[in-house]
């Protein structure tokens, strides 16, 4: 489903991944391990095949976002990914029993990527006009969001969400450090948005610059 001028939703397993069309293809994260024939399914909806992906940008090292990335990066596809969350994935099942954590827990449950290139704060992605990296830690250490201003849209990944037909902050119990989470926002009200794009919710539009600054005022 196109929810925005090149920009496709696509239903993977444990989460909501989007495709931008262009010349080569950009997926936006990559859904739980497993989730290569879904996307192919839907690929091959709007006449486009796995082959054509050249990059694969992770919002987060969360396994429901970055758990399928390792059987759709073949060869000379880029995954981007914040060099905190690239470390934090290669946490193991040893790591987190000796340093119980809610990071180590779900990194310990991730397929690995074989291969990442880091991304930081202020990066632009060369698609949609310039896609810009806005580093937002807290739920992870190394969640990013992805702003569109051509668009004037705003990927958030699990930074944030909707609770009670509300915008909101990352959920808590997910997250490594709410309250980071919840000061990370502030640096979202500050931008120029008319469409909010989440990982596991409808896109939010109307007043999202309102939402966006009253949620920055309670963190």
């Amino acid at each position: 489903m196109e929810i925005l001028p090149g920009v496709h939703e696509v239903h993977l397993n444990g989460a909501k991944a989007h495709i931008v069309t262009g010349e080569r293809l950009t997926l936006i994260d990559a859904g739980l391990a497993g989730s290569r024939p879904r996307l192919e399914r839907q690929l091959t909806a709007i006449g486009r095949t796995v082959d054509e992906i050249e990059r694969i940008v992770v919002t987060h090292g969360h396994p429901d976002h970055v758990g399928g990335v390792r059987e759709l990066a073949g060869y000379g596809v880029e995954v981007l990914m914040h060099p905190a969350d690239t470390a934090g994935v290669r946490a193991t099942w040893r790591d987190f029993l000796r340093r119980p954590s809610r990071g180590r827990f779900f990194a310990s449950m991730t397929p690995v990527p074989l291969h990442t290139v880091s991304v930081d704060d202020g990066d632009t992605i060369p698609v949609l006009g310039g896609l810009i990296v806005v580093h937002t830690p807290g739920h992870t250490q190394g969640s990013i969001c992805l702003y569109a201003p051509t668009l004037r849209a705003l990927f958030t990944g699990d930074t944030l969400e909707v609770r009670d037909r509300r915008l909101a902050f990352a959920n808590r119990l997910y997250s490594d450090d709410h309250a980071m989470a919840r000061r990370s926002v502030q640096r979202l009200a500050a931008l120029d948005v008319e469409t909010i794009v989440f990982s596991h919710f409808k896109p939010w539009r109307g007043d999202v610059q309102g939402a966006l600054r009253e949620l920055a005022g309670r963190a």
